[in-house]
């Protein structure tokens, strides 16, 4: 198991480098409009945004090295291309080769939520696979924290700080890089690809004590059930595809970087100061890191399940508080305190389960493109929430776009209680199998099965 934890924290500091190079441009945004001179529309879509727009192609395109070249030299050019990114960004001269840099970044943001997650639900024993999947989103939460905080300290260290800003993640990239070299290939991945001799050891080492050869009989039957040529969106995968995109459509329906985006603007719009709203939206952070560890601590002992259920019930209370607080013109820290709810029920529920969840559906062989998949609607709607938001708040008003985001909360409840399968403790290969269509045209009913446990 110690092994299996190493190599799972390994592969999951891809998630780090995720949320480090997310939110470190926040610290040289408004040093790098005044320095180059750009307009704010120029500014805001390219120099800010280029690595957003990376990120959805690193997610469109990410399942095609995942499933050709492995899930482990995905994860290593990943780190490739955060060291280069962060480098070429700290030594840009102008915009233009700056946003070019940025944008490398994000194409291995992108791909990092493909292939981290399935690699490690691939290694991970069906009892631990949720806490360990959850590793990378708690990765994720700890680079956001350790990004604010690196741009505090080099703040003050004159001019030229915005180029250490960006330039201090090729660090972390290059020990990231290296240790991912020491993982093995995944079993099942090497078994699509009948390197059967190597998928053997591997699994070994991952369930000591376990019938290795009647595990690999499974997977290989699998396997061989599949028909060259097959994707996702064939009507055989209609089920996982589908819990795939509601996963990932409800994940950006709360409004989750809305409110991670614009959380001082939302609390200054509430009555807070500015001083006491950005030390607020640095609270929320902490709340978002205490959380997911709570998460990951839930995750395979709840299910998850009965995570998203205590996710969508925080949601919808909390929500409906702030869209209650801007109508009904209630200020002061209650907003706070109500956006503090909001994180912690989006930290226990759909921030620990999405990248686990949707690892864990499609079948060994089509788990790269159905992990782009789920990733791709995420990417999308990560990117078109947030630019909606200053428009919606001075149209429609704050409290109705929050009543808005507490109805698909609502929506969200109905999705858990009536169509998402629970995944606790059950087997890939049996998961795969009770959510594909039979051979025989029948949608088999999704139960845990408490045996596979």
């Amino acid at each position: 198991m110690k092994k299996i934890l190493v190599w799972s924290i390994t592969a999951a500091l891809a998630g780090f480098l995720f949320g480090f190079d997310t939110v470190v441009i926040s610290g040289a945004d408004k040093k790098l409009q005044l320095l180059w001179g750009s307009s704010d529309v120029f500014h805001g879509t390219i120099v800010m945004a280029m690595a957003l727009w990376g990120t959805v192609v690193g997610a469109l395109l990410g399942g095609i090295p995942t499933n050709r070249l492995g899930r482990k030299k995905t994860l290593f050019w990943i780190g490739i291309f955060y060291t280069v990114s962060a480098l070429g960004s700290a030594f840009s001269n102008d915009p233009v080769t700056f946003a070019f840099f940025r944008f490398l970044g994000g194409l291995g943001v992108g791909a990092s939520t493909i292939a981290a997650p399935a690699y490690i639900s691939e290694i991970a024993p069906a009892k631990d696979r949720g806490k360990l999947v959850g590793l990378y989103q708690f990765n994720i939460v700890f680079g956001i924290l350790v990004a604010f905080f690196s741009n505090y300290l080099l703040s003050g260290i004159g001019e030229n700080a915005w180029r250490w800003m960006v330039g201090v993640e090729a660090i972390p990239a290059v020990i990231y890089t290296l240790f991912v070299m020491t993982v093995p290939q995944s079993p099942r991945w090497l078994l699509t690809k009948l390197r059967t001799e190597e998928a053997l050891n591997v699994l070994k080492v991952i369930n000591p004590g376990q019938d290795v050869e009647k595990l690999m009989l499974e997977i290989n039957q699998e396997n061989e059930n599949q028909v060259p040529g097959e994707n996702i969106f064939i009507k055989k995968y209609r089920f996982p595809l589908i819990l795939a995109f509601c996963m990932a459509f409800f994940n950006q329906a709360s409004g989750i970087n809305a409110f991670l985006y614009y959380a001082p603007r939302i609390l200054e719009e509430a009555g807070l100061g500015e001083s006491t709203a950005l030390l607020s939206s640095i609270g929320i952070g902490v709340t978002n890191l205490l959380f997911t560890l709570l998460g990951i601590f839930l995750i395979d002992r709840l299910g998850r399940k009965q995570l998203m259920y205590l996710g969508s019930i925080g949601y919808i209370v909390s929500l409906t508080l702030v869209s209650c607080a801007f109508f009904l013109e209630w200020e002061g820290m209650s907003v706070a305190i109500f956006l503090f709810l909001f994180i912690a029920a989006h930290a226990v529920g759909q921030g620990t389960v999405i990248w686990v969840f949707i690892s864990e559906i499609f079948p060994n062989h089509l788990r790269g493109s159905g992990q782009s998949f789920g990733s791709s609607v995420h990417w999308v709607l990560a990117a078109v929430i947030p630019s909606l938001i200053p428009v919606l708040f001075s149209s429609i008003g704050a409290g109705t776009v929050f009543a808005f985001f507490a109805f698909m909360m609502f929506l969200q409840l109905l999705f858990v209680a009536f169509i998402m399968p629970e995944t606790k403790g059950v087997s890939l290969e049996a998961l795969s199998k009770s959510l594909s269509k039979s051979n025989g045209g029948n949608t088999k009913k999704v139960e845990v099965v408490k045996k596979n446990k």
